[in-house]
This record gives C-alpha cells, structure tokens and sequence, in this order.
C-alpha cells in the first residue's frame, strides 16, 4: 500500500543547499518535533497558500476606490474634547 501512496505524491528535490541552511532548518524541525521532510513540506504548504504579488495586487485592484473622509478628520472625531 505504501508505494502506491508513494506513486502518487510528486517529490521536490533542492540541490546545493548551503550547509548553514541545511543545519538551520534541521534545527528548526527538531525544535517543532517533527522531521526535516515534515518541516519543509509545512513551510512549501504555507508557501504555495499565499497568493502571489500579482494575486495581491489584483485583488487590491478589484475592491475599487472606497469615498472615505479623510484620516485627519476621523481621528479629530477620536480625541476627548478639551
């Protein structure tokens, strides 16, 4: 049963790693507990689940112009009279 499992998970493999990287992020697995391959495949989750700068940006562009009063003025709306 593993390795059909296996057979439809693609693998990611990263090449020339720094050694300082490699030891920082062994380090931060075994601070969570878990092992390096769990650690990195939360983290290209997290990744992969942020939408791109261009996403952002096109999202941003999308909610349209808002007719707000100026910031000046709400926050003179905020403070205690004198």
């Amino acid at each position: 049963m593993h390795a059909r499992y296996a057979e439809c998970m693609p693998t990611i493999q990263v090449r020339n790693v720094p050694e300082e990287t490699s030891r920082a992020l062994k380090a931060r697995a075994a601070l969570e507990g878990r092992s390096l391959s769990d650690y990195l495949l939360g983290e290209l989750q997290r990744i992969a689940a942020r939408p791109t700068r261009v996403e952002l940006l096109e999202r941003i562009a999308s909610r349209g112009i808002r007719d707000l009063p100026p910031a000046e003025d709400m926050l003179a709306e905020q403070r205690p009279v004198r």
